[in-house]
C-alpha cells in the first residue's frame, strides 16, 4: 500500500473525502495540511492508503469531490507531488 496526502480548498471537502474514503474502504486520517504544502486553502487535507493514486482518484470523482494537489509520502517522510492528471 502507498499513502497519499491529498489536499482540498476547505474544511468541508476534506471532511466529506474522509468520508468518502472510509466508505471505500480505504484507511484514511483528516490532518492539517504541512505548512511547505499549503499554498491556498484551508490547511487540511485527508492521508489515505491505497494501492495507486487511481484508486483515491476514482473515490473522489464517485463523489465528486475537487482536490487542490496530491502527494505521495515516502516511507522516509519525504512528499513528492503526483500530478492530478491521472486517468
Amino acid at each position: 500500500m502507498k499513502t497519499f496526502f491529498l489536499t482540498f480548498r476547505s474544511i468541508t471537502q476534506a471532511q466529506r473525502a474522509e468520508r468518502a474514503f472510509a466508505r471505500a474502504g480505504m484507511a484514511c486520517i483528516l490532518r492539517r495540511t504541512p505548512r511547505w504544502m499549503e499554498e491556498r486553502g484551508c490547511g487540511y487535507g485527508v492521508e489515505v492508503k491505497c494501492p495507486d493514486l487511481r484508486s483515491a482518484l476514482g473515490v473522489l470523482r464517485r463523489e465528486k469531490l475537487p482536490f487542490r494537489k496530491s502527494y505521495l509520502l515516502h516511507p522516509d517522510g519525504m512528499a513528492e507531488v503526483v500530478h492530478d492528471d491521472v486517468s
